[in-house]
């Protein structure tokens, strides 16, 4: 069985405890105040950063890897004999998966897939932990690829927005949409469509954004035995309703943060389900 690496980025927000577990090997963006950069996850966390941003009323801007950090990691591990599969957050919202790809192509070889997850935060974590999963089951790198490309156009999101300003703000949606978003108790329920994020319903009150989100995700043809992300963004209210219902039909799942590159365009106050769908 050839030795695999899987090799993700700070976007794919699943507990940190879990990539370590499975030896997966996480790049950061960097998250930039001005002049001042920052590793994401690594020397700032979503808590602080959602402080400063609220205390200087700035918004800050995120970076992708760049192809000279993807192309030292790469060396490294082919060095030490491991085939590779990298797994990065949209090509329409970074950079960063392009940069992996100019790597590869810097380094001549067929011994590392790059793949555009099409998606972000904890559906591109979901992709992760299910390339890690085909890892172990002795499926080569090709084929992991291939299985990937179809896996990922079945992710599916319900994420509730109180706000959508800083979405508006970054330029990942829609100012019209940041508009309708910021009238008194509508929540936007957002999924991620053609690697972007997507207005699919608005509802009133965060109790009718719990309903809506159950009801969309138990009229879903989930796979049941798949692993559901509960992600949440300083939203205590629907992380807690959502989680409630997860526990009370016994449906397998990880609580999920919202790492500092997703926050900056989500803004607080967000919690949804990433699923995988047949």
């Amino acid at each position: 069985m050839e030795k695999i690496k899987i090799i993700t980025d700070s976007t794919a927000d699943i507990p940190m405890s879990i990539f370590r577990e499975k030896d997966i090997e996480v790049l950061p963006l960097l998250i930039n105040f001005g002049e001042e950069s920052y590793l994401d996850g690594v020397e700032i966390n979503p808590k602080h950063m959602f402080k400063r941003i609220e205390e200087e009323d700035v918004l800050p801007t995120t970076a992708q890897v760049t192809p000279n950090r993807f192309y030292d990691c790469f060396k490294k591990y082919l060095e030490e004999g491991y085939k590779i599969v990298s797994i990065h957050l949209s090509s329409n919202m970074s950079g960063t998966y392009q940069s992996a790809c100019i790597a590869k192509n810097m380094l001549e070889t067929e011994d590392i897939e790059v793949i555009d997850s099409q998606n972000v935060t904890s559906g591109l974590g979901l992709l992760v932990l299910k390339a890690h999963e085909l890892k172990e089951q002795g499926i080569n790198i090709h084929e992991i690829k291939e299985q990937l490309d179809i896996i990922k156009d079945k992710i599916s999101a319900s994420l509730a927005f109180e706000s959508l300003d800083n979405l508006v703000r970054g330029g990942r949606i829609s100012k019209t949409a940041g508009v309708i978003g910021s009238v008194l108790g509508i929540r936007l329920i957002l999924d991620v469509q053609d690697g972007m994020m997507a207005v699919k319903n608005k509802v009133r009150g965060s109790k009718k954004a719990i309903r809506t989100i159950i009801e969309e995700f138990e009229s879903s043809d989930r796979t049941p035995d798949e692993l559901v992300a509960l992600l949440n963004a300083e939203n205590e209210e629907i992380f807690e309703g959502l989680k409630k219902y997860l526990v009370e039909n016994n449906i397998e799942h990880i609580e999920c943060e919202v790492g500092c590159s997703v926050g900056i365009h989500s803004g607080p106050k967000a919690a949804g389900l990433f699923f995988i769908r047949k």
